[in-house]
């Protein structure tokens, strides 16, 4: 992984004094909440409901032990005991008392880690394939490239004051694990139309969801990658120059990109790069390779693939190989396999991990994983490096810390934004919803009758629980100063992008979760022979689930 050097490490030294500076300063009444907003917002720092909320980026989903281990002393330290990972693959800290937040990120400073990016109108902190570098259809690493990204946008100073927030996905697989169409910019590896050993980006604009949810287009079919940074800087210098700042709810690319036409915008963008493209901005092979190389291989032990130990555990325990099945994936390094770590128990909100249970995780990765963590979209964890003569006692660990839930891409595998319970844009709870949800649909056999099932639920329009996109999206609304939530069905980030339909008029609380298990049952009675329930809607409409919904 990426380490700083001693330029990296002095930028982030200077923004902790910096913002010490204007802490203090807050503190003491010379900085009014209206001036340090924005200071604060720069540095990750929210108000939310009930106090203000740290988010610690982790840029393209990576953390090494040592950082995770900082993380659970900083939720121990100066929070409540936990951390909530992120559908952006971050981290936040929902309790930080403000006067404590330069301490954080002093601790963050001291193991590579820091919150720039992770709010305000600016470039975000850029996300990944949660496998990548590991996954068996890859084109090619996608973090080079990510990291690349990071180092350009980060205080760059056309592009500190954006027209709004701004989001960059990239992959380098065949499947999409890193909803590109669903980002303001979505960069994918492929291959040469001409030539099957060369590899280039595919470049997609416009996507996102909030109130105005978009299914990104395909700006650019093959692009060089020494051209990334030199396309990506004339996007934003469109962006910029023309995206709305008179209403921040059309100052996204995507209404731009609507407005203009993808033709026009295409056409500008392309002006715009043939001015410089040739520049100081263009990536040499060198540069290109030089961040390739902190992303080299882990030295693999040849001899993993002979250890079939695991498969008389298989044989012989009944919930190891239920886990094994739900709970691992494929690496392409034979003898290995990638270990999903679920934060979805029962017994806590989706994506919250206590301080002991990170410090656990951080000594099983480096027990078992060469030191390495990854977060991922959905809000759990992945332990990418893992034998496979190991998986049994990494399991037993697991379980013991109520994290081996075998419950990945089913229903309670959800997504589940904070809700009222944090949140001071939400006009409903989300937390209680999804927690009825899992214990109302604990049991392991249903749950695989089922099959794959993407339930996304937000507690307001901005849709930070991605209910747009989910098989079953659920949102929370606000009707007369009562709690209502309406469904959608149909929706996904992946390949077969898709925003879902509303299904009918929003159910009070004490119904949607009733509401939902009469869904359920009618995909059981109309589904055919191993259908997915996304398959089993776009097949049959909207109508028979409406019928049991509202019946």
């Amino acid at each position: 992984m990426y380490r700083y050097n001693e330029t990296d490490k002095k930028i982030i030294a200077e923004r902790v004094r910096q913002f010490r500076g204007q802490v203090e300063r807050r503190l003491d009444g010379r900085l009014a909440e209206d001036e340090f907003r924005i200071l604060r917002l720069m540095n990750g720092l929210y108000f939310q409901r009930h106090a203000y909320m740290l988010r610690v980026a982790v840029p393209y989903g990576l953390l090494s032990s040592t950082q995770l281990r900082k993380l659970a002393h900083i939720a121990r330290h100066y929070d409540r005991g936990f951390g909530h990972f992120t559908t952006r693959q971050n981290l936040q800290y929902n309790w930080p008392e403000l006067e404590d937040v330069p301490d954080i990120l002093d601790e963050l400073a001291s193991v590579e880690m820091h919150a720039v990016q992770t709010s305000g109108n600016c470039i975000r902190n850029v996300t990944s394939d949660h496998l990548a570098g590991i996954a068996t259809d890859e084109i090619e690493d996608p973090r080079p490239y990510c990291e690349l990204l990071r180092q350009y946008s980060t205080f760059h100073p056309e592009f500190s004051y954006l027209p709004r927030k701004f989001k960059i996905a990239v992959t380098g697989a065949t499947n999409d694990r890193a909803a590109v169409f669903f980002h303001d910019i979505g960069i994918r590896m492929v291959r040469h139309p001409e030539k099957p050993d060369s590899t280039g980006l595919q470049i997609i604009v416009g996507g996102g969801l909030g109130r105005t949810p978009v299914v990104g287009k395909v700006l650019r079919e093959y692009l060089e990658p020494q051209h990334m940074l030199s396309y990506v800087e004339a996007v934003m210098r469109v962006y910029n120059l023309h995206g709305r700042r008179d209403n921040k709810y059309k100052a996204r690319i995507k209404i731009l990109v609507r407005e203009l036409g993808i033709e026009e915008f295409r056409r500008q963008v392309e002006e715009e790069w043939d001015r410089f493209k040739d520049g100081a901005m263009l990536l040499t092979q060198e540069e290109i390779d030089r961040v390739k190389g902190y992303f080299t291989p882990h030295e693999y032990d040849t001899s993993a693939a002979e250890d079939t130990s695991f498969e008389q555990h298989l044989e012989e325990n009944a919930s190891f190989k239920i886990w094994y099945k739900q709970n691992t994936t494929e690496h392409k390094v034979p003898g290995y396999r990638a270990v999903y770590v679920s934060l979805k128990t029962p017994r806590l909100p989706p994506g919250d991990m206590k301080a002991d249970q990170m410090d656990a995780v951080a000594e099983l990765a480096d027990l078992f994983s060469m030191g390495e963590i990854r977060t991922t979209h959905d809000q759990n964890l992945v332990l990418g490096e893992v034998k496979q003569g190991e998986l049994f006692a990494l399991w037993q660990s697991l379980k013991e810390l109520d994290l081996a839930y075998p419950n990945i891409g089913t229903l309670t595998d959800q997504i589940c934004c904070p809700g009222l319970d944090y949140c001071s844009l939400a006009n409903a709870a989300s937390i209680p919803i999804a927690e009825e949800i899992a214990q109302r649909f604990d049991k392991i056999d249903y749950l695989y009758d089922l099959g794959e099932l993407k339930l996304k639920m937000s507690g307001c329009i901005n849709a930070c629980g991605h209910h747009h996109v989910g098989h079953i999206g659920i949102l929370g609304i606000d009707k007369r100063g009562e709690e209502f939530y309406q469904i959608m069905l149909g929706g996904s980030a992946a390949d077969d992008a898709a925003i879902g339909q509303w299904l009918g008029p929003a159910l009070a609380q004490d119904e949607i979760v009733n509401a939902l298990e009469r869904l359920l049952h009618t995909y059981l009675e109309v589904r055919e022979e191993e259908e997915r329930f996304l398959d089993t809607y776009r097949r049959l409409g909207p109508q028979p689930f409406k019928d049991s919904v509202y019946a």
